[in-house]
């Protein structure tokens, strides 16, 4: 499933530039998700804006870059970017977005950038997220030239979403290992509805050809059909196929 028809759940809360709709929440480490899709031919300028400028003023006010990501699959490979940053706080994260709007640093970046064109075809789209009390931690390095990232997006049946945390604690993230799929994060979105019913994680697959061997592999493991069919004598968890986008790491990005 492409990212485009991933993403339309979820707010799209803030753009650069704009107002900042960041509702108040308990002072608590946040993730947030942030797509970025550019006119034609602008998605170079995006990059370069980014490791050239951004990513340096994102540090300087308190917001900290984990990774960022091309998807491999056209259309989103010419003109989509995917990055999660880490907050302190959601307080912390608005308080961080306005200083960063404000300064004049980033002004004359935004200008001089855009000097031959607007290079976002429309507003961020962003999801803030939470880690699960299974995810992993976040470590740097490299995994080699041809890895691979891949961000799922599950939705749960009402009232399943403890369930698939279940499963993903219990069982599937060590299934995930044996078959040479490593865990990088998981995470649930902070806001309604989303929080009640999805899980959002990021796999690390050696090469897209590794990717296909290990999920065949995953799928027809016997321990995982008896827990996956196990986990559901009281009804299916998902209420749809999981959304998936396989994404190549920018050679700005810290996690590789």
């Amino acid at each position: 499933m492409s990212l485009d028809r991933m993403m339309p759940a979820f707010a799209s809360i803030l753009a650069v530039g704009g107002t900042i709709l960041v509702p108040a929440t308990a002072k608590a480490e946040v993730y947030e998700l942030r797509t970025y899709t550019t006119n034609e031919g602008k998605l170079d300028n995006l990059n370069a804006r980014f490791r050239d400028h951004t990513v340096a003023l994102f540090d300087k006010h308190g917001m900290e870059s984990v990774a960022y990501w091309v998807p491999t699959d056209e259309p989103q490979s010419a003109n989509t970017l995917i990055y999660v940053l880490r907050h302190e706080s959601r307080e912390a994260a608005s308080a961080s977005w306005k200083a960063f709007i404000e300064d004049p640093a980033w002004a004359k970046v935004a200008e001089e950038s855009q000097k031959d064109g607007r290079i976002l075809a429309k507003a961020p789209e962003s999801v803030f997220m939470e880690a699960t009390d299974y995810s992993p931690a976040i470590s740097s390095g490299e995994a080699g030239d041809e890895a691979v990232f891949e961000l799922r997006v599950y939705k749960t049946n009402e009232g399943k979403l403890g369930n698939l945390d279940a499963r993903f604690r219990d069982h599937t993230i060590r299934i995930f290992d044996r078959h040479g799929m490593q865990s990088v994060a998981y995470w649930h979105p902070t806001d309604e509805p989303d929080s009640s019913d999805t899980l959002i994680y990021i796999l690390r697959h050696e090469s897209r050809e590794a990717a296909g061997t290990s999920w065949r592999a995953f799928g027809a493991d016997e321990e995982w059909q008896k827990v996956a069919k196990e986990s559901q004598v009281d009804g299916s968890i998902l209420s749809g196929r999981p959304a998936s986008t396989y994404m190549e790491p920018t050679d700005y990005s810290a996690l590789r």
